[in-house]
């Protein structure tokens, strides 16, 4: 198999029939699979999907993987991967929908250079614009706080300023990056087999930064790809009944990532101010939520 696809369902049934939806539709010059992990939706949306893509099912063309408990993005993702035996593998969004040839101009140009680890793609929101997440530097403690006291969006074109969102750098061309999104990122299995999988430690954010950092430690490149597309419907796979804890989950993500490949980089008053901006954010960001 060349590629296999994995797409985690939570609560999602519109959203996820429309993803796979824009895979099917598309007859590929490769071979391909996908894999829908279902996180203990518990809501129907599970038994709908496998009644919608019986026929796909038969074929083997989708399998099915269900979660008797939520256990967060990663371990979702991991499931799956556990299970796939091809040359590539992309984790694909519920909320994502796959433009024209996307998936063939992307293994087309990681079959150019064997040391691409992982590729990302153009993502634009629905109004055209680009998802400013799909390209960025990993976030070192200056990173983030050109990003926190807003200096990133005051200078987006300096390259010391801007480097969060790599807002200085010309979307429509490709070059190598830090980090790609979860929502599409194409890895080579050899490329998982090195660095290993997802780190479930992380819920539902920053396992995507986390595997990204590893690619790039054991010598991988991370290309940013503007030849391909897909349109994120950002946010459509969140519950708002969950919000607080995916809001917490988000700056839990951050906490982790700096304890895990940060903080013994630094002396202790730095460890200390980090976390302070972390958790003041959180708070300062619950509050205003609270009111809206």
């Amino acid at each position: 198999m060349d590629l296999s696809i994995i797409v985690v369902n939570y609560r999602t049934y519109n959203l996820t029939k429309q993803t796979i939806e824009s895979v099917l539709k598309r007859d590929h010059p490769f071979s391909y699979e996908i894999f829908l992990v279902d996180s203990a939706s518990g809501d129907g949306s599970l038994e709908r999907l496998e009644e919608y893509f019986s026929k796909e099912t038969e074929q083997g063309l989708i399998r099915f993987i269900s979660s008797k408990e939520n256990r967060g993005f990663a371990h979702a993702n991991n499931q799956a991967l556990k299970e796939t035996d091809s040359k590539y593998v992309l984790l694909l969004n519920s909320d994502t929908v796959v433009v024209d040839d996307c998936l063939e101009r992307c293994i087309e140009y990681m079959e150019k250079d064997e040391r691409i680890g992982a590729l990302g793609c153009k993502v634009l929101l629905p109004d055209g614009k680009l998802d400013k997440a799909c390209r960025r530097s990993f976030p070192t403690v200056c990173v983030s706080f050109y990003r926190m006291t807003g200096l990133s969006k005051l200078f987006p074109k300096s390259k010391r300023f801007g480097r969060y969102n790599l807002t200085y750098l010309d979307e429509n061309e490709t070059y190598e990056v830090d980090c790609i999104m979860g929502a599409f990122m194409m890895v080579r299995s050899n490329t998982i087999e090195d660095v290993g999988l997802l780190d479930e430690t992380f819920f539902m954010y920053g396992e995507d930064i986390d595997w990204c950092y590893r690619i790039r430690a054991g010598n991988w490149k991370i290309i940013y790809y503007s030849d391909a597309q897909i349109i994120h419907y950002k946010g459509g796979s969140l519950n708002k009944k969950e919000k607080p804890k995916m809001i917490y989950e988000f700056y839990r993500a951050m906490h982790l990532f700096y304890n895990k490949h940060y903080k013994n980089n630094y002396p202790k008053t730095v460890t200390f101010i980090t976390y302070l901006g972390i958790w003041g954010m959180y708070c300062l960001k619950r509050f205003i939520n609270f009111f809206k």
